[in-house]
C-alpha cells in the first residue's frame, strides 16, 4: 500500500476503494489536490444548512482536513463526484456511506455544488454508491435522512428505493442546532429487486492513472 504525504505533513494511505463510472459522472476517493474545489462548492450556507457535518464557512484548511480524515479511516467510502464535459472532469460534489456512533448500518449521504443542482446528479451518483456498496462490501442495510424542509434530498432517497422509517432529530453543525429529519433505509434484499434503474449493469470501475 502506498504511503503519501500530504502538504501539511500528515501520511495518507493509497486507497483501495475503486473509481465508479456511470453515464455522466466519475465518482473516486477524493485526493489532497481536490480540497479547493470542495472548498469552493462546500462554501455555500444553502447546503451546509442541510447536511449534518459541513462548517460555514468552509474554508480550504477545511478540505485539507476532511480528505486527511478520510484517508485515516476504514469504515465506509466517500467519492469525490466529477461531472463529465467536454475539457474534461469538474469537480460537481461529494456522495458517501459510513457509520454514526451507535447505529446498526451505515449512513448515505450527499451533496451537491449549488451549480449541479436541479439536474439528478445526487440521484446517478446515489445510486452508483448504493450499487458499490451492496454488490462489493458486506453492507445489508442502509440508513438516509433529510430534512424535512429539503424535499429535494427525500426524492433522492426515495427514487433510490429507500423507505420511510421514522422520524427524528440530527445535529446540524453550521447552525450550532438540532433540527427535525425525516429517517429512511434500504435493505439488499429490496436493493437486488429494485435494480431496474435505467440498467441492468452496475456501475464501470475506472483504473485511476498515475
Amino acid at each position: 500500500m502506498t504511503i503519501v504525504e500530504t502538504p501539511t505533513g500528515a501520511l495518507l494511505q493509497e486507497s483501495c476503494i475503486p473509481v465508479l463510472e456511470t453515464a455522466r459522472l466519475v465518482l473516486r476517493v477524493p485526493q489532497i489536490e481536490d480540497a479547493g474545489a470542495i472548498a469552493e462548492h462546500a462554501n455555500n450556507r444553502k447546503i451546509a444548512e442541510m447536511t449534518a457535518n459541513l462548517p460555514h464557512p468552509y474554508r480550504p484548511a477545511d478540505g485539507r482536513a476532511f480528505i486527511e480524515h478520510l484517508a485515516a479511516t476504514t469504515e465506509g467510502a466517500h467519492f469525490a463526484v466529477f461531472l463529465k464535459h467536454e475539457a474534461g472532469l469538474a469537480f460537481a460534489g461529494m456522495c458517501g456511506f459510513g457509520r454514526r456512533p451507535g447505529e446498526s448500518a451505515p449512513e448515505l449521504g450527499y451533496w451537491f455544488g449549488e451549480p449541479f443542482w436541479g439536474r439528478g446528479l445526487a440521484t446517478e451518483a446515489a445510486r452508483a454508491v448504493i450499487d458499490y456498496a451492496f454488490s462489493e462490501t458486506d453492507t445489508l442495510r442502509m440508513l438516509g435522512a433529510a430534512r424535512v424542509v429539503n424535499p429535494a434530498s427525500r426524492r433522492v432517497l426515495e427514487k433510490c428505493g429507500f423507505q420511510w422509517c421514522g422520524a427524528g432529530l440530527t445535529r446540524v453543525k453550521a447552525i450550532g442546532a438540532s433540527v427535525p429529519v425525516d429517517r429512511f433505509e434500504l435493505d439488499k434484499g429490496t436493493w437486488a429487486s429494485l435494480r431496474a434503474w435505467g440498467s441492468t449493469a452496475l456501475p464501470l470501475r475506472r483504473t485511476l492513472a498515475h
